[in-house]
């Protein structure tokens, strides 16, 4: 594998900044993947003096772990393939912080995972297109580099799918702790700290608790509480962010080409800019923190499911929405074993498998064209008669020899093993004729809902259950604002609930000031 030459000059300057000798532990044999990994790995070391590369024996090859030259052991961090593609980033990284360079964490937490008591072997299965599994593996990394007690291993489902078979893997990031199931889908290294450290939780809800009420406190970190954050805190305000997580749906996209000035761009470059942006100027970023209800006194009052409680005089609510789920048995009993709803994630995994999508809008019709490179055959089922699409899409579909368009296809049920999916049933809405599919996954691709059941019973929601608000984004609570996909605004795209966002922010000064 040969680097390109701006990547080495590149890497060159990041090996600079070593300050400890590393030396990569490989194991290979003479299959063409080892001889993959041993190009890079040669290329690598090449690039500085502190890189040396050895070859041991493991019991994944190809593989390399990675230790400190004068350690007795690697520092836990392997990765099991060969990290390109998405998680190039991890390995250099990984890399970067073996060798002394500072880690982009606070102070507070490395004491924290330092003082993390027990052993802690994780596995993390990746596919190198998916786009969340860098940030669990750069997390569990970090942990890896903090506490001897605490080991990683990057596994690439494509090169080890024995391991994939063996353990129902059909998803991605799978994550196993100490050989059982620790977690799927995209993690927060402040999600992966909670669930292993148990009192983290209660010991972040001692801290919110006391924290002083603010002037105006944004429930959502999506784009439009970001904006809202930003209009907010430039008017000298004492803003909050309290998020589920920063980003939201953003973070799941991976194509962004009509955010205007911006001609092409993906979900998690943006949300790290928005995040930068938002901490210029000094907002409390509360993350990981769900909202359960929301009540009106002296001061708005927000509690968390933690048991927090935060006080403000205006609230905006910026919660976003989430996949529509299909609400169909097998649904929930199938989800991350062949249920899916990131085509750019966990489609890798179903490479030559027969697989579904379900939905003919534009985000159905693309996750089609994308898994129709990768799989034997996708099958899109459109619940009305004719495919939403915009015409180009529809256009490209049409010309892919390995896709089957069903409209008018209501989907019923899906069927599995007990361990895995393997089928799916839906009605002929013209007919009434019940068809099963053979299909090793379905990708769901029907929309989204609104992030409105904690406010139910307290602020009026449209029939769709989104939040009805006026021309200033005030919500049916004096004091209380909304903005973004969560409301009734029309036209769920990024830009527009950017403009809610600030649109929300200044009826909330407004607000403030009168009253």
């Amino acid at each position: 594998m040969a680097l390109d030459s701006n990547i080495k000059a590149q890497l060159k300057a990041y090996m600079e900044k070593l300050v400890n000798p590393i030396v990569i532990e490989a194991s290979a044999d003479q299959s063409p993947k080892s001889n993959e990994m041993m190009d890079l790995l040669t290329e690598l070391a090449e690039l500085s003096d502190k890189l040396q590369l050895n070859q041991v024996a493991d019991a994944r090859t190809p593989s390399f772990a990675i230790k400190r030259q004068d350690a007795t052991k690697s520092l836990g961090i392997r990765f099991a393939g060969i990290p390109m593609g998405h998680e190039f980033t991890s390995l250099v990284l990984a890399l970067l912080q073996a060798g002394g360079h500072p880690l982009k964490l606070e102070a507070e937490k490395i004491a924290q995972v330092a003082a993390i008591e027990g052993e802690f072997h994780f596995e993390t299965y990746i596919s190198l297109s998916c786009h969340n599994c860098p940030d669990v593996i750069q997390a569990l990394n970090m942990m890896a580099v903090i506490n001897p007690n605490i080991t990683n291993v990057m596994i690439d489902g494509g090169v080890f799918q024995d391991e994939v078979k063996e353990r129902k893997i059909m998803s991605v990031p799978s994550v196993f702790l100490n050989g059982e199931e620790f977690g799927i889908g995209r993690m927060e290294f402040d999600e992966i700290l909670a669930k292993v450290d148990k009192g983290a939780v209660a010991r972040e809800a001692r801290k919110l608790d006391a924290k002083a009420p603010y002037d105006v406190l944004i429930v959502g970190g999506g784009p439009a509480g970001a904006s809202a954050a930003i209009y907010s805190a430039r008017k000298g305000i004492r803003t909050g962010i309290v998020a589920e997580r920063f980003g939201g749906q953003v973070m799941d996209t991976l194509a962004i080409e009509n955010f205007i000035s911006v001609k092409e761009t993906e979900g998690p470059k943006l949300v790290m800019a928005l995040e930068e942006h938002v901490k210029m100027y000094g907002v409390d970023i509360m993350n990981l923190q769900r909202a359960k209800s929301i009540k009106q006194g002296d001061l708005i009052e927000v509690e968390l499911e933690s048991g927090a409680k935060l006080k403000s005089k205006s609230v905006i609510l910026a919660t976003g929405a989430r996949w529509r789920e299909l609400g169909v048995p097998g649904e929930a009993e199938y989800r991350g074993k062949g249920v899916a709803y990131c085509p750019h994630c966990d489609g890798p995994l179903f490479k030559g498998k027969p697989v579904a999508v379900v939905g003919g809008g534009n985000s159905g019709v693309e996750a089609a064209i994308d898994l129709a490179g990768i799989v034997a055959h996708v099958t899109l089922l459109q619940f009305d008669k004719e495919l939403k699409a915009d015409a180009v899409l529809q256009d490209k579909l049409r010309t892919l020899s390995n896709v089957t368009i069903v409209t008018n296809a209501q989907t019923t049920d899906i069927t599995g093993d007990g361990t895995k999916m393997n089928g799916l049933n839906y009605k002929n809405r013209e007919t009434g004729e019940s068809v099963h599919i053979d299909i090793d996954a379905v990708f769901v691709q029907i929309g989204l809902l609104p992030n409105t059941d904690f406010v139910k019973g307290t602020i009026d929601l449209s029939k769709f259950g989104e939040i009805e608000i006026n021309s200033h984004g005030a919500t049916s609570m004096p004091g209380v604002f909304a903005a973004g996909d969560v409301t009734t605004v029309p036209y769920k795209q990024i830009i527009i609930a950017m403009g809610e966002g600030a649109k929300a922010a200044l009826g909330a000064f407004d607000y403030l000031i009168r009253k």
